[in-house]
């Protein structure tokens, strides 16, 4: 099994080093298990339970207090399922694959994913938030309005990290790109997956990229993409696409992930990541932020 994984793209974390260890925990994960799909579920549930990322435990926080996730996969047979805004799920991408696997839908979303979810064994009512989720959220003030209200304070802080006179990043947060993805092969059949929560200061009910065919993941018989970055530009370029088309055209794994990039670059003024593994099972990633963690591994 052939397996990469990314934990986001965007600033310098403030522990590398751990977030790698997490990062290669997840490949190995991915490589042990039997099919892509199962190497993309499992490497992101190690992901998923890790606070160091935005998905799962620890992933960002709505305007209205709440933390929720999304997550979507697809195969090379382009059998495809994806859930969204869903509070109180760890484990968004096995959400998504039961919707590929047990429904004839492509997406569910809200309370009704949650139920989806329950009935098919999925654990939920967990607590999302971390420490450091909890003490980020402590220091702002959101307001406690409706939409509207809480619209005009999103639109001053969304996408945005401003600091206070002593350099502190008062609005912004280390883990506000930290989607994580993985794409596996064996040689023959292939998956790609992406799972998050969200883009900090969003509001409530933003869904991004994540969920979003096209954007966050895609995959054909010639290989598969997982994004990160950026969610809105993700999607209106639709970056995984995007990337996955230049391996159809013949490209190698990382040219295709560096033309992807390369374009998205020349497109938007936003900052992003991909991922690729091709049929065979070759790796590449490309990302014009700061910093993408990745890890590829193969396993006979």
């Amino acid at each position: 099994m052939n397996v990469i994984v990314h934990g986001g793209a965007g600033s310098t974390p403030e522990d590398p080093e751990s977030r790698q260890t997490v990062l290669d925990e997840a490949a190995r994960t991915g490589t042990a298990t039997a099919s892509p799909v199962e190497a993309v579920c499992g490497a992101i549930a190690v992901l998923e339970e890790s606070p160091r990322f935005n998905a799962g435990i620890g992933g960002a926080v709505q305007s209205d207090g709440i933390v929720r996730t999304d997550a979507g996969i697809m195969t090379g047979r382009r059998e495809a399922g994806a859930a969204c805004s869903m509070p109180s799920v760890t484990h968004a991408v096995d959400v998504a694959r039961a919707v590929m696997e047990e429904t004839p839908h492509v997406l569910l979303s809200g309370v009704h994913a949650v139920d989806f979810a329950a009935d098919h064994g999925i654990e939920v009512e967990q607590d999302l938030w971390s420490s450091r989720t909890r003490e980020h959220w402590d220091d702002l003030e959101p307001p406690s309005g409706g939409p509207r209200e809480q619209l005009e304070w999103v639109k001053d802080r969304f996408g945005e990290s401003a600091e206070d006179p002593d350099g502190r990043d008062i609005d912004g947060d280390p883990k506000d790109h930290d989607t994580v993805g993985a794409v596996a092969s064996d040689g023959e059949h292939v998956a790609a997956a992406t799972s998050t929560g969200g883009r900090w200061l969003a509001l409530a009910g933003r869904v991004g990229d994540v969920p979003q065919i096209g954007g966050g993941f895609y995959c054909t018989p010639a290989g598969g993409a997982s994004a990160t970055g950026a969610g809105e530009d993700i999607a209106r370029v639709t970056l995984s696409r995007q990337a996955v088309s230049y391996l159809e055209d013949g490209a190698s794994a990382q040219n295709a992930a560096d033309r992807a990039i390369g374009e998205f670059a020349d497109l938007t003024d936003s900052t992003a990541g991909v991922i690729v593994c091709d049929r065979a099972g070759e790796t590449g990633s490309a990302y014009n932020s700061e910093l993408m963690q990745t890890k590829a591994l193969t396993r006979d």
